[in-house]
């Protein structure tokens, strides 16, 4: 991965030691007046203004909500995940919209929370025995109450891929969940048993109809939205021919860069907050002007 493709992805920077041996003990940890915490309600952050999150002392933390210990800096930190109808008073912040005008360490600090909070709201009962769980080792494992065993987090593997042709020209589609005028990469989940390089063949063509070839890395970012690590790629087309599948995507574009650039005023991108933002500056050679 090239270090300007590194620096286009907001959500895989990281300031933090993530400490897994910390969390064996967690409770000298969470006693230490050192200790920050940002807070959680609703898959939302606290913000200390429009680009930072809320950084609190214990005293200042509300007493009754999930502790998730994140790492550690020269000091501990921890997130604080409130039930969603819990009064707080503050400004509150979405990851998508603000990941990439957070700093270093919040982007980290608010990527990791998330992630694991939206695994503890998917798995208060046991996959397997339907049984309450409860929360160990700084939130990190899950207890099965039946039978003790123990659950981890997991994480979906997603491939997005920059589809380009012989003309060097880029390949967009419009998702039938968004506005008619929104155009990003083409994009899905790993299926069991695939490598990646298939999954990249498979979702294009799936979607398109296209045929690609020498699919190549160029990085990953985490997507907390619930649990995808998103797995950006390129790749070649070997085929021209567009036939959108109808059902997740309804229109398929090539775009020249020209093209894109003209076409910025009446078409709608991904946000910068986004892999598939990063993929498509990489390919065009520079940032592109933000949209609304």
């Amino acid at each position: 991965m090239s270090g300007s493709f590194l620096a286009r992805l907001p959500l895989s920077r990281s300031e933090l030691d993530r400490d897994y041996l910390g969390r064996d003990d967690v409770q000298p940890i969470l006693a230490d007046p050192a200790a920050r915490f940002i807070i959680l309600r609703d898959g939302l952050a606290l913000m200390n203004g429009e680009a930072e999150l809320a950084h609190l002392t214990r005293d200042e933390s509300p007493e009754h909500a999930t502790a998730v210990y994140l790492g550690r800096t020269d000091i501990p930190w921890f997130a604080l995940v409130l039930h969603p109808d819990t009064a707080w008073e503050g400004e509150w912040g979405n990851l998508r919209r603000i990941g990439s005008r957070l700093g270093e360490l919040d982007a980290g600090l608010f990527t990791q929370a998330l992630a694991v909070a939206n695994w503890h709201a998917s798995h208060a009962f046991s996959p397997v025995t339907g049984a309450p769980t409860a929360r160990v080792k700084g939130g990190w494992v899950l207890l099965d109450s039946s039978d003790g065993r123990e659950l981890y987090p997991r994480t979906d593997m997603a491939v997005i891929v920059g589809v380009v042709d012989a003309q060097e020209r880029l390949l967009l589609g419009s998702n039938a969940a968004w506005e008619s005028n929104r155009f990003s990469l083409l994009a899905g989940f790993v299926e069991p048993g695939e490598s990646l390089e298939a999954a990249v063949a498979r979702e294009v063509f799936e979607e398109s109809g296209v045929r690609v070839s020498d699919p190549v890395y160029l990085g990953s970012q985490p997507w907390p939205f619930p649990a995808s690590l998103m797995l950006g790629f390129m790749a070649t087309a070997t085929t021209s021919e567009l036939t959108p599948d109808g059902l997740e995507i309804l229109d398929l574009r090539w775009f020249s860069r020209d093209e894109l650039r003209d076409a910025l005023p009446t078409i709608l991108l991904p946000g910068p907050t986004s892999i598939a933002r990063a993929i498509i500056e990489e390919w065009y050679g520079g940032p592109l002007e933000d949209q609304p």
